[in-house]
Formats: structure tokens, C-alpha cells, sequence
């Protein structure tokens, strides 16, 4: 098993030797064990609280490095016209406490989210068009967060609920 334990940040394709395509729920984990793209068996030895994104590298103790890629997975892509809309539509679904994702392409501004009836039900009551596919996702990491996205943990006995 080639035994993954250094962070590298954004690589190129041709810096890897290999790859390892992950679902978020998975990039979000700092010890897994996984199969690489190439058929190789891995194992991710990585601090916690950091989210693996597209196109980071990750190199084993033997030098060798690994990029890794967003897997697709099912989510809702809302749209809907004029940045004002858009910059309240991402502020009420980001009111929410969800992981999003934000972009655009020639279609105009858009943002990603997992599949949540209530979510869809919101974006929809604002003006936002659905889409339901496959795509990778790949949420902002948050303001405070540089770079990462926000965790962390309690040590008092209530419910806590992000």
C-alpha cells in the first residue's frame, strides 16, 4: 500500500503519477483507506481538519505524488438571473449553515449544493432554476477558514448542531 502523508496543494496532471478520485464527503477525511484511479491501493495519513480540493497533491513517503480529483456526485445547480438575485440567493442558502459552491460559466453565475428538498424549496421560492446531475463538488472553504473549510470540535455536553 502506498501510504500518503504530506499535503503538497494544487499540482498539474503531469506533476502525478497517479490519481485518486474522492466524493467531498471523502476529501474531508484525514485517514482513509482507498484505491487509486490507477488501480493502486492508497492509505491517506493526513492531519485532520483540512479538506482535500480538486487538484491537490498528496506524496507518499517515497516521494511518489498523487493528485486528487472531484468525484462526481449527485447535486442541485441553482441559477437564476442578475448578480443581485444570485448574491441573495447564496446568502439565504448559506444562512442555512450548508456547504456551497459558487461559479460560473457561459450560462451565467450558478451555485451547487447537495441534493435537500428544503434547500430546493427555498432556491426555487426565490427564482433560482433546478438542476438535478452529477458534477463534482467542491464548496467554498469559508471566509476565516484560509483555504479550508470550517471544523472543529466541543468538549461541553450539549447538542450543537451546524
Amino acid at each position: 500500500m502506498l501510504k500518503l502523508n504530506e499535503r503538497l496543494g494544487p499540482v498539474t496532471v503531469e506533476q502525478a503519477g497517479d490519481t485518486l478520485t474522492l466524493p467531498f464527503e471523502q476529501r474531508m477525511r484525514g485517514r482513509l483507506k482507498a484505491v487509486s484511479d490507477g488501480g493502486r491501493e492508497l492509505g491517506l495519513f493526513l492531519d485532520r481538519g483540512s479538506v482535500l480540493r480538486d487538484g491537490d497533491g498528496l506524496r507518499a513517503e517515497s516521494g511518489e505524488v498523487v493528485r486528487v480529483q472531484a468525484a462526481d456526485e449527485p447535486v442541485v445547480t441553482a441559477r437564476i438571473e442578475g448578480a443581485l438575485a444570485l448574491a441573495r440567493l447564496c446568502y439565504h442558502l448559506g444562512n442555512r449553515h450548508v456547504q456551497l459552491a459558487i461559479g460560473d460559466d457561459d450560462h451565467g453565475g450558478w451555485v451547487r449544493f447537495p441534493p435537500d428538498h428544503v434547500l430546493e424549496a427555498l432556491a426555487e421560492r426565490l427564482g433560482a432554476t433546478l438542476k438535478h446531475h452529477a458534477a463534482p463538488f467542491d464548496p467554498e472553504p469559508g471566509a476565516y477558514a484560509a483555504g479550508e473549510t470550517h471544523h472543529h470540535t466541543h468538549d461541553h455536553e450539549h447538542a450543537h448542531v451546524h
